[in-house]
């Protein structure tokens, strides 16, 4: 048998099969398996239908997200940011975004700070639908899939209004934003908020009593909180293990002071209470949205300082001033002052932290992103080992990992 690079557990006593010298068959799911998202390797050894081992291997997506930032300038960083979790690209912006800031020391204006968690958490349902969606679809509930992706797309039409791309958005801009919102979309997203919290109560009811998901879900992929922490799960998972930890409530940021939300907490440690997190996460979300909107206050999107912000176009297609401060942005960037900082913000998967470091030049020295993925995708080994092959899929599902994140 060819080396697998761990040793298997040997399988329980089967009084069937103990005087056999069976050897643990090994299977390949993946990298090119729908179930795997097409980003991930597992190397699964096998004593008839049991899991005796899970090899996880990464590497098919790696881009160089970290180098290939610290060569551009700080600006320049957000495209790449949208291609992290590409599923809910704006919290990569503004996470991003709110780092350099915390660097510079700027405070952005207070209707930025809404617009912000208006998009993040709109990103957030798109990301815990996408989820509900997978997990439904890959064991057997097309229905679910159905309904998902018809709030999913929705929430694509309001960010394409929003930001001008349905997928790599690049919506922020150091000190705010790039536009303020469009004429009539706030009318346009509370009939969204309408019909995708109906959409969440179709799936509830499609899944959260239904005998074949629950036989599925129920016990399976479990990871106690103790062992949660030590892999540093954050966000949904580690929500679904008992410990109530929301960055947005433990370290608050944007506009989150001022709104009013619960953080959903279950403590089966599995993969069903994985899937609740989110679906009550979707409608904390969609309060949140709608108090964003109710209290957003007036003003600019955007600091009007030409170090940091570029010019309006008047200006600087008529003054000298306005036409330096935007060549000296675009070809040398804003000048961030030597230092380094970490940051962190609430993703849809966890918590999604910065470190970043500037020789005080407009390019980043150092980029580094602590991404929720990792430390999810880590644990699988520990979550599937001695349980059937068929509770792999629904277990990777509700880890929700996400390639791009990953591996950067």
């Amino acid at each position: 048998m060819a080396p697998l690079g761990f040793e298997p557990t040997p399988p329980n006593e089967d009084p069937l099969d103990s005087h056999l010298n069976i050897e643990p068959l090994i299977v390949n799911m993946g990298p090119s398996h729908p179930a795997t998202h097409g980003t991930v390797r597992l190397r699964v050894a096998l004593h008839g239908e049991n899991i005796q081992d899970c090899d996880v291997e990464i590497g098919f997506l790696h881009r160089g997200f970290q180098k290939s930032c610290e060569n551009v300038t700080w600006a320049q960083c957000l495209p790449y940011t949208d291609r992290l979790n590409y599923v809910s690209p704006m919290m990569n912006n503004f996470g991003f975004l709110s780092a350099v800031e915390k660097l510079l020391g700027l405070d952005i204006p207070e209707r930025a700070k809404y617009i912000r968690v208006i998009g993040a958490e709109l990103h957030r349902i798109h990301d815990h639908l996408t989820a509900t969606a997978a997990t439904s679809m890959e064991i057997g509930g097309f229905a679910v899939f159905l309904y998902a992706v018809e709030a999913r797309e929705l929430i694509m039409e309001r960010v394409t209004e929003l930001t001008g791309a349905r997928l790599t958005t690049s919506y922020g801009r150091i000190g705010g934003l790039n536009r303020d919102l469009p004429e009539g979309w706030k009318d346009k997203v509370l009939q969204t908020l309408e019909r995708i919290h109906l959409v969440a109560n179709e799936v509830d009811g499609l899944l959260t009593r239904n005998r074949i998901f629950m036989d599925r879900m129920v016990g399976t992929g479990y990871l106690s909180l103790e062992d949660a922490l030590d892999f540093g799960f954050t966000g949904p998972c580690l929500r679904a293990s008992g410990m109530a930890l929301d960055i947005r409530k433990a370290h608050p940021y944007w506009a989150y002071p001022h709104l009013d939300f619960d953080v959903p907490v279950f403590h089966a440690c599995d993969n069903f209470d994985r899937y609740r997190v989110r679906m009550v996460e979707i409608h904390q979300s969609l309060r949140l949205i709608r108090q964003a909107l109710e209290k957003l206050p007036d003003g600019p999107v955007l600091i009007d300082d030409w170090r940091f912000a570029l010019p309006p176009q008047e200006a600087v297609l008529n003054t000298i001033e306005g036409t330096m401060a935007h060549f000296k942005l675009i070809m040398e960037g804003v000048q961030v002052p030597a230092g380094e900082v970490y940051h962190s913000t609430e993703s849809a998967n966890g918590e999604l932290g910065w470190y970043l470091r500037s020789d005080g030049s407009g390019r980043p020295y150092k980029v580094h992103i602590r991404a929720p993925g990792f430390q999810l995708l880590s644990a699988l080994s520990k979550m599937v080992k001695g349980k059937l092959l068929s509770d792999l899929i629904p277990t990777f599902d509700t880890i929700n990992m996400v390639g791009g994140e990953v591996e950067q």
